[in-house]
């Protein structure tokens, strides 16, 4: 007759619940520092499970560290693009310059296809005026572009699918657009809102997943170069 050497109750526990004994660092601890030929046979079982509990553990701490690098490396990336942006911007001499080097330099730097300025004008003459870089429009559209006519309140910065609303802001380019960023803009007391949308043809560069903290740093200087330039 078998000795004994485990509480039936405790025994059964065990049995029904085995987890709760491989979950438990010291327990296993303990077991594994024990001698196996003092232990038998079982022990080897339970530190091979333990063994590849670990493995596993470990290897996804490296696919998070993993991740956790790229995300840094691709947040660094995006902040020196965002600095080298902003510093092209503000070497402009001129209004025209300024708005010539948005769709030059500074789109290359960002890599978007296209980019326009949006200003909102009550004057009936001066709505609907479009330049390659400069568009004129009625008062709200900024506010029903971004909001997509929605009761909501326009958001600083909207990352989303082009949904090919108001095309027309991108020209020729309008039917390549994939993904779009709205940048609205404060241009300061007294003056009606303006945007800077960009588009891209890439229909994972903008989506609403992403941070939009450079984002809304590149809109802040934006918008006071802007205020600047309309003085």
């Amino acid at each position: 007759m078998n000795k004994q050497i485990m509480a039936d109750d405790l025994r059964k526990k065990i049995i029904a619940n085995p987890d709760v004994l491989l979950d438990d660092h010291d327990v296993m601890r303990a077991l594994v520092g024990a001698k196996e030929e003092a232990a038998g046979v079982n022990i080897v079982d339970l530190r091979g499970v333990a063994m590849e509990r670990l493995e596993a553990r470990f290897d996804r701490l490296e696919d998070t560290h993993r991740n956790v690098v790229a995300a840094a490396y691709e947040n660094l990336a995006g902040t020196n693009q965002v600095h080298r942006a902003i510093l092209r911007m503000m070497d402009a001499q001129s209004f025209d310059q300024f708005l010539t080097d948005l769709t030059g330099d500074v789109a290359d730097i960002l890599r978007v296809d296209a980019i326009r300025v949006v200003l909102e004008s009550s004057d009936p003459n001066a709505a609907d005026e479009m330049r390659p870089t400069l568009a004129v429009m009625p008062e709200d559209f900024i506010e029903g572009y971004i909001t997509l006519g929605r009761n909501m309140p326009a958001r600083q910065v909207t990352l989303r699918k082009f949904h090919k609303v108001g095309g027309s802001l991108y020209g020729e380019r309008a039917e390549y657009i994939q993904s779009e960023a709205c940048l609205k803009l404060d241009l300061g007391e007294d003056r009606l809102p303006g945007m800077l949308v960009m588009g891209s043809e890439d229909p994972k560069l903008f989506t609403p997943q992403q941070g939009t903290d450079l984002l809304a740093f590149f809109a802040g200087v934006f918008e006071r170069t802007m205020r600047r330039w309309l003085t």
